[in-house]
């Protein structure tokens, strides 16, 4: 009798195991980690919105895809007319927001609407300045009227923001620009909890009009600091880790790689990461100092030391692979003693016994600002401060939370400052556009220069200039000028980095550097 118990309980424990081993198979989590939490996911905003999880839950009329190409997504198809100021779309008829409401061409132009009615505040985005109307022509026919023929509409349409839609249920006062209710998208996922500090959860949208994601679930865990999220991935705490922005230092990347026991992979340059000079305060607006500096820093020992080879040295802002970029433009090139020479030249003297430079009383002292959680902006800050030091520059490292280091790029309270271009699709048109907006550290790095007022000027003219040539021959202007006058010193051109336990499966890379691919991500059946 008491036998009998006994089987009939390992039984149950038996049926019991199977059947959690069997829901986990069916619905499986996927536990993820991010600096921050990810904001109320208003799709037409910015910080502390962040832009991996927007594209999670909303989307675009238009897809950018890894090769270059725009794909259809929400729009079926599109028409441009002859002279390019109008484009109608065709949406698709098969769309719901995970809240069950239709998206159709009311929707869809009340949310360029509110973005609109923000006009200001995107004006950043040229398209944003260009679009004159949204109009509805039919149930599933939406038409949008421009200024000029702009040449990276598409482009700019698939942009992680702010041209994604929301439902219109979910405005507040009429538009988005004061916030919404819930951030509810047409997406292949949903936000469905978040404790400030601790994580935001991820539910799969089961309407989801398109393929669903393998993973049903995605746990993003608050984790600050770089160190910490390793240790939390080698103790099961996460499953993955993803990104850009230094998610973990270059060496435990290389750590884990050795280690055999994990999926590694590396992406292909993405993006340029530079720093920005500031041409309008303190020392760095002699361009002596600033092309002093960009002779000064050894690049090749830094990304060899620093960034254990995960990354490949830049010499210029954009890659020459960019569209207009390649225009053969003269590397500054690592050379110390030409970099002395400059300073000598420019009167900035007292280096002699290995002192810090000083000229008409003013001492040659540069403060550079970085995120302090970012592992690798601290590993490069310290080689660049160390670096100029051997040529009498003193550097004043200034490590701050994110949103005081965009403060300072909003008002140029920097010398050095880290920044990047973004990458696929905004190289070059957007991140040329920004330049003219105050609130980006690329325009209060130029405000010193001359010619501000005119490479502003020929920036609004190469984006709505439907002539080829005149196109490139603009681009090039703007792109030397901004190299001859040492503008930027760039350091290297960006990868994502992803380590993830081996039943996460392959690893993906998103087509725009601010994508995780959630939805392309198969758990490995046991």
């Amino acid at each position: 009798m008491l036998k009998n118990r006994f089987r009939d309980l390992a039984l149950a424990v038996a049926f019991a195991a199977a059947a959690l081993v069997s829901s986990a198979r069916a619905d499986p989590t996927l536990n993820f980690s991010w600096p921050m939490n990810v904001g109320p996911l208003n799709p037409h905003l910015y910080s502390p919105n962040q832009m991996f999880a927007q594209s999670m839950v909303y989307e675009t009329l238009v897809r950018y895809q890894a090769d270059g190409t725009i794909k259809p997504w929400l729009a079926e198809s599109w028409v441009p007319s002859t002279d390019g100021r109008t484009y109608t779309f065709k949406l698709r008829e098969d769309v719901k927001f995970s809240n069950g409401e239709a998206f159709d061409a009311n929707a869809a132009k009340a949310n360029f609407d509110a973005v609109l009615a923000n006009r200001t505040r995107h004006a950043w985005l040229e398209l944003a300045n260009q679009i004159v109307s949204a109009e509805v022509v039919g149930q599933y026919q939406l038409r949008l009227t421009l200024k000029d023929a702009y040449y990276p509409l598409l482009q700019e349409l698939a942009l992680p923001r702010p041209f994604r839609f929301v439902a219109p249920s979910q405005f507040k006062y009429g538009g988005t620009k004061d916030g919404i209710v819930a951030p509810i998208g047409t997406g292949p996922w949903k936000l469905t909890e978040t404790l400030l500090g601790q994580r935001d959860v991820f539910m799969r949208n089961d309407s989801y009009w398109g393929q669903k994601p393998a993973y049903a679930q995605i746990n993003v865990k608050v984790i600050p600091d770089p160190n910490t999220r390793a240790i939390a991935f080698e103790t099961g705490e996460i499953d993955l880790i993803y990104g850009t922005d230094g998610p973990i230092s270059p060496d435990t990347f290389e750590r884990f790689q050795k280690m055999g026991s994990y999926t590694t992979a590396l992406s292909e340059p993405l993006e340029t990461l530079v720093l920005a000079i500031n041409t309008n305060r303190g020392a760095t607006r002699d361009i002596a100092v600033r092309k002093a500096i960009n002779h000064a820093v050894d690049k090749d020992t830094m990304i060899a030391t620093i960034l254990y080879g995960t990354q490949r040295r830049a010499d210029t802002l954009f890659a020459p692979n960019v569209p207009y970029a390649d225009i053969g433009l003269k590397p500054y090139g690592y050379d110390p003693a030409e970099a002395r020479r400059l300073l000598d030249a420019a009167g900035w003297m007292g280096a002699s016994e290995g002192g810090i430079r000083s000229k008409d009383g003013e001492t040659l002292s540069i403060e550079l600002c970085f995120i302090g959680t970012d592992a690798v902006s601290k590993s490069v800050s310290e080689i660049v401060q160390a670096d100029l030091r051997k040529i009498g520059i003193e550097v004043k490292l200034i490590g701050e939370e994110e949103s005081a280091i965009f403060a300072r790029q909003h008002d140029g309270r920097f010398g050095l400052i880290f920044n990047r271009t973004w990458g696929a699709p905004y190289d070059p048109h957007a991140f040329v556009s920004s330049m003219r907006v105050p609130s980006h550290a690329d325009y209060q790095a130029q405000l010193g220069l001359p010619d501000k007022a005119e490479i502003d000027a020929k920036i609004g003219q190469v984006l709505v200039s439907t002539d080829e040539a005149t196109r490139q021959q603009l681009y090039r202007n703007i792109m030397t000028r901004l190299h001859e006058e040492a503008v930027y010193l760039p350091l290297s051109y960006v990868t994502a980095i992803a380590v993830a336990k081996p039943e996460v499966g392959a690893i993906p890379f998103g087509a725009m550097s601010s994508e995780i691919p959630f939805g392309l991500l198969a758990p490995k059946s046991n």
